[in-house]
């Protein structure tokens, strides 16, 4: 059913709205970076904890899971993220004390308590009496009751609704000593075409433009005669064309939306609830097979540098789905989520097994759950929790891996995971207050995400691939890698790498300038500069605003149809998928690679060069190099940043994590080989999982060895 136009009382009431959505989303982050003291069970790491839900099961069997659970080490359950309809079953009416029973249980088998917000799936009581708070779809349509994510994240009414039910949970839970956490919603991102939310989208592009003139100017409107005369023309970006500025000003404005969303909620909180209780929500982020549809701009709706910052600490969920796990993928990301606060993180949710939702569940192999999960510690998670601890009798997830069956009895995987429960018990104080610290940083944009996601060009080319040719040889050399935004502070980084930086604002730009001559060495990948704030294209040439630091400039970009030879000082490899013709313009510029004969109009040209400013450098990589040639760009790039190798000695198939802390560091070494071997470590170490100093640990498929030593 299509909805009234909006009457002029309703317009300034939407307008009201939108006001209150920009001015949540620019407030300062004051309030979210109090010094609040850290509680001792906080302090301990890392934790084990898994979903639960009391509601879903009758309460006479409810200290019989958690004496389960207990068993198998789990240090905390997350509950009541599903729960609104039984947390108020009618407008007004709260039930909580099934909920304080809940947490006074899990007390009495020494399980903390993470407490969800209700506001990801809300009851039908709310959602047929205020329909209109029901998100519209691109074709029009409303969302239906029963799934999750109902409700517009824009909508006035109900984010009065969420705010009330989470105030009326915080007054119950904000100084329970057994609460430690709150997580706001679950995995949030749905968008909305709704009449409100384009009220909200038009002011938010008011604050920002501030006049037509300005926006028509920066979006080159007089392109298909897109110019706009009034504000309410502007449509949202609902087709396929769509025009490079508007989509990415939408994209924008949602993110700043979920930010003011999530905030909205984290300030009834932080008003009721002890400083020692902190807050996050939970990302959903596609670490899988390596296609181009998956861990790419087209899965990642929300730029998560804006929507995290008002939050404690980050949170995700990993997944594998079909296949199995990849650890330099998964690595990939957990550095993704900590470099969202620069901080360490949690894994809020992972698979014990297996999943219900891709198009083959198999299982994990035996051995490979244990792993992932100490995959996670070493890249700096704190805390892991399976989803879920069983599954509900009925409902759409009946098919989802759990570690105890419906009869409440365990399933084989029970008893892996009780092992990394105790092996989280017993690695608890090499572990604690220790962080990931890294020399080597990349930085991870949203907006180039979204822009070559828009606009591939090459079909083959993923901006999250291309930063993985990086991370792979740079995490191997350095071990550690921080994955950060264009607006962390660079300064403590020896080496700095920007893979399709495809939008670079002027502001970054000077970020960069300013790092490269204050020392640092700056590696700029193939389609970086192309585009300004707006997403369009930058008047200068690639780099852009860095082509003069850079001295050489992009002639011409190309996508590939086959391989293309390379070569030069690096040695002799091929590019693929996309390459870039350089044009040197300054005599101090050296050229580290030129193209060969497989291409008319790359053959003998410029594939990467590099500059010296001062004693820092700035190094553009116009091609997708193959694996061997990576391999030796980032031994140069270490060599001249001074980068030295991390543990160079132990074996390449296996993954090697280092966390550093209080004057030790800890390794956390998985094997991913076939069989069994022996692996002869660089010095004496002591077996945190084991006891005593070894020098030689061995290690089967899937096999872990956590070992510290003094730095």
């Amino acid at each position: 059913m299509r909805r009234a136009r909006p009457t002029r009382s309703g317009l300034r009431s939407l307008q009201a709205a939108a006001a209150f959505i920009l001015c949540a989303a620019a407030a300062p982050t004051a309030l979210a970076r109090q010094s609040a003291p850290v509680r001792t069970e906080m302090a301990v790491s890392p934790l084990l904890g898994v979903a639960w839900y009391p509601e879903q099961w009758p309460e006479s069997g409810w200290d019989a899971d958690l004496k389960r659970m207990a068993q198998a080490h789990i240090r905390f359950v997350r509950i009541g993220e599903f729960a609104w309809s039984a947390i108020e079953p009618s407008e007004g009416t709260y039930r909580l004390d099934w909920l304080e029973r809940a947490v006074r249980a899990a007390e009495r088998h020494g399980i903390k308590v993470v407490l969800g917000t209700p506001t990801a799936a809300p009851p039908a009581w709310l959602t047929s009496t205020y329909p209109e708070v029901l998100r519209t779809l691109p074709d029009g349509s409303r969302a239906q009751h029963g799934g999750r994510h109902q409700a517009s994240f824009t909508s006035a009414k109900f984010r009065a609704l969420a705010r009330a039910v989470v105030a009326r949970m915080a007054e119950r839970f904000g100084r329970d000593r057994n609460v430690i956490a709150w997580q706001i919603d679950n995995e949030i991102g749905t968008d909305d075409r709704g009449a409100e939310t384009r009220a909200q989208f038009h002011g938010w592009l008011r604050n920002r433009y501030k006049t037509l003139d300005t926006l028509n100017a920066r979006w080159s409107t007089a392109y298909w005669s897109q110019t706009y005369q009034d504000w309410s023309q502007i449509p949202l970006p609902t087709q396929a064309e769509n025009n490079p500025g508007l989509s990415l000003a939408w994209r924008r404005f949602v993110s700043d939306g979920y930010r003011a969303y999530v905030r909205d909620q984290a300030d009834v909180l932080r008003a009721r609830i002890d400083r020692g209780q902190r807050i996050t929500t939970n990302y959903w982020i596609d670490a899988r097979a390596k296609t181009p549809a998956q861990l790419s701009p087209d899965q990642d709706d929300l730029d998560l540098h804006t929507v995290t910052q008002d939050l404690d600490f980050a949170a995700w969920d990993t997944y594998v789905g079909t296949g199995h796990f990849d650890p330099i993928r998964f690595g990939m990301a957990h550095d993704i989520v900590r470099g969202l606060l620069r901080r360490n993180f949690w894994v809020m949710e992972t698979q014990p097994g297996t999943v219900n939702w891709s198009d083959n569940n198999n299982a994990l192999h035996k051995g490979e759950v244990r792993a992932l999960a100490w995959n996670a510690v070493g890249r700096g998670a704190d805390a892991l929790a399976y989803w879920q601890w069983r599954s509900a009798p009925n409902g759409q997830e009946q098919y989802h891996g759990t570690l105890v069956g419906a009869d409440g009895t365990p399933l084989p995987i029970f008893d892996e995971i009780r092992q990394v429960g105790a092996e989280f018990a017993r690695a608890g104080d090499a572990i604690a207050q220790t962080g990931v610290v890294s020399r080597v940083a990349i930085i991870q944009d949203y907006p180039s995400r979204w822009a070559i996601g828009w606009q591939r060009y090459a079909r083959e080319f993923n901006a999250a691939d291309a930063m993985l040719d990086y991370y792979k040889p740079l995490r191997a050399h350095a071990r550690s890698v921080d994955i950060v935004g264009t607006g962390a502070p660079l300064a403590g980084y020896a080496l700095v790498v920007a893979p399709a930086l495809n939008v670079l604002t002027a502001d970054a730009a000077d970020r960069l300038s300013a790092y490269v001559r204050s020392g640092g060495h700056l590696v700029l990948g193939a389609r970086t500069g192309m585009k300004d704030d707006d997403n369009a294209l930058w008047r200068q040439r690639q780099p852009g605003p860095l082509a003069d630091l850079l001295g050489a400039r992009v002639e011409q970009w190309y996508a590939l149809e086959g391989p293309v030879g390379v070569s030069g000082g690096l040695g002799q490899g091929q590019a693929s998928v996309w390459a870039e013709r350089l044009q040197v313009l300054r005599p101090d510029v050296q050229v580290l690679l030129r193209y060969g004969k497989d291409h008319d109009w790359l053959e003998g040209q410029p594939a990467a060069v590099t500059r010296r400013v001062g004693k820092g450098s700035i190094t553009y990589v116009g091609a997708n190099l193959d694996a061997p040639l990576m391999s030796a760009l980032t031994a140069r790039l270490a060599a001249v940043s001074g980068v030295g190798a991390v543990y160079p000695t132990l074996p390449a198939d296996l993954d090697v994590a280092v966390r550093e802390g209080k004057g030790r560091q800890v390794l956390v070494l998985t094997s991913y080989a076939a069989g069994e071997r022996t692996v002869a470590l660089p010095a004496p170490m002591r077996d945190v999982l084991g006891s005593g100093i070894v020098s030689t640990v061995k290690l089967g498929r899937y096999g872990v060895a956590v070992l510290e030593t003094s730095r």
